[in-house]
C-alpha cells in the first residue's frame, strides 16, 4: 500500500512581543519582553502546524518575517517530509551557510512541519519518533537575581516542585557572584541542583578564577563562561577547573556539534532547537552527543524541546524559561519538578486573542 504524503500549501509568519513573567537580566544586557515570530504551516489535509522562533531583540522580527516569506516559495506544493525539506535547505544554502536569521527560520519551519505531521497522525511528535511520554527533569531558569529582592521568587519556584535552578552571574565582581550564589543556595536548600550562567562575558583567566571560587557551593555546571565561538577558550577553562563546563546553545546545526566534540569544549551539551536545525537537526545532534557520552540539556522552547529530549539517549535537563507562555493556548506545566511533552504534534496551539494583543 503506497503512502501519499500531505502537501504544504502555505506558510504564515506573524511577529509579536510577548510579555515575560520577569525580564531576563544577563551580564550582556536585559531582555524585557520576548520578541517572537509565530509560524503556521498549512497543509492540504486541513491541518496547520505551529512553531515559534525567538528573535532576542525586536530588531530581528521584520527581517525574519520577510525571510520566511521568501523561504515559503521553496516549500509550498512539496510533501510534508521534514527530513527531505531539510536536505533541500542544506543544498540550497550550502555556499551561503545557515547561521543567523536563516538558520533560525529553517529550524522554525522544521518544527512546524513536525507539528503538522503529528497532528495529521493524531500523535505527539515523541511517539512519531518511537519514544514514550516520560517526565523530564526541569530547572527553573532565572536571570541575574537581586539577593535581597528576588529570593522570594526562588522560594515560590521550590513550592511549585522545582528541584533545580539556574541563575545568571557576571556584570559585577567576583564577590557579587559569591553573594548571589550564597543567597540562592540558602533559599533553595542543599539538596537542590544549582547551575550558573555567565552568558559569554568572561576572559579565560577570569573564568578560571571565578569557577574555582565557586567550587565549594556544589555547582552543577558553569555555562558559557567565555564567548561561545571560542572553542579553545572553553576547552582551557574545562581543563583548569573542577565544575563541569556547559555550552552548546549557540552551536549551529549538527556540524557545529561535531566540531565542538572534536575540540573538547564541554563536559555537557545544551542544544537550542532553533539553532540546531529543529527536530530534524536535533536528532542528528543527539546521536553525536550519545557517541561522545555528553549529557544533553535544552535551551528555551519548552514545548518542542520536551519532545526532542524524550527521544534523546543522554537527556539531562529541560530548561524551563517559558518565553511563549503568554500566547499559547495551554502553557507548559510543571509537575514534581518535571515536564511531560504533550500532543498532538508538539502540543502547540495559539491563544489568538493574546496573539492579537501583542502583535506588531
Amino acid at each position: 500500500m503506497s503512502h501519499v504524503p500531505s502537501l504544504i500549501t502555505g506558510v504564515q509568519a506573524r511577529a509579536l512581543c510577548a510579555p515575560l513573567a520577569q525580564p531576563i537580566r544577563t551580564a550582556a544586557g536585559t531582555i524585557p519582553t520576548a520578541p517572537l515570530v509565530l509560524l503556521d504551516v498549512h497543509t492540504d489535509r486541513g491541518v496547520t502546524g505551529h512553531a515559534y522562533i525567538f528573535g532576542y531583540t525586536p530588531v530581528t522580527l521584520e527581517p525574519l518575517v520577510t525571510l520566511i516569506g521568501k523561504l515559503t516559495e521553496l516549500v509550498v506544493g512539496k510533501p510534508l517530509e521534514p527530513v527531505e525539506r531539510m536536505r533541500e535547505f542544506d543544498g540550497t544554502f550550502r555556499l551561503l551557510g545557515r547561521q543567523g536569521l536563516l538558520g533560525m527560520a529553517i529550524s522554525g519551519l522544521d518544527m512546524a512541519f513536525w507539528d503538522a505531521l503529528g497532528k495529521i497522525a493524531e500523535l505527539p511528535v515523541y511517539a512519531l519518533l518511537g519514544g514514550t511520554q516520560r517526565p523530564l527533569p526541569a530547572y527553573d531558569s532565572y536571570g541575574i537575581i537581586d539577593p535581597k529582592q528576588d529570593i522570594g521568587l526562588l522560594e515560590k519556584s521550590r513550592d511549585r516542585g522545582f528541584k533545580a535552578f539556574k541563575i545568571k552571574l557576571g556584570g559585577g565582581d567576583l564577590q557579587a557572584d559569591i553573594d548571589r550564589v550564597v543567597a540562592v543556595r540558602q533559599a533553595i536548600g542543599d539538596d537542590a541542583r544549582l547551575m550558573v550562567d555567565y552568558n559569554q562575558t568572561l576572559s579565560v583567566p577570569e573564568a578560571v578564577r571565578r569557577s574555582r571560587a565557586l567550587t565549594e557551593f556544589d555547582i552543577e555546571w558553569v555555562e558559557e563562561p567565555v564567548p561561545a565561538e571560542d572553542f579553545s577558550g572553553h576547552a582551557a577553562v574545562r581543563a583548569a577547573t573542577e565544575i563541569p563546563v556547559q555550552t552548546g546553545e549557540n552551536w549551529w546545526f549538527p556540524e557545529d556539534v561535531a566540531r565542538a566534540i572534536q575540540a573538547g569544549v564541554s563536559d555537557l551539551a545544551m542544544l537550542d532547537i532553533m539553532k540546531i536545525g529543529g527536530i530534524t537537526g536535533w536528532l542528528r545532534a543527539a546521536g553525536q552527543a550519545e557517541g561522545a557520552s555528553l549529557p544533553v540539556s535544552s535551551h528555551l522552547f519548552v514545548e518542542a524541546s520536551a519532545h526532542a529530549l524524550a527521544v534523546t539517549p543522554t537527556a539531562h535537563f529541560l530548561e524551563f524559561l517559558d518565553i511563549a507562555g503568554a500566547v499559547v493556548a495551554e502553557p507548559t506545566e510543571i509537575a514534581n519538578g518535571a515536564v511531560a511533552p504533550k500532543g498532538p504534534g508538539l502540543g502547540i496551539a495559539w491563544d489568538e486573542a493574546a496573539v492579537s494583543r501583542y502583535a506588531l
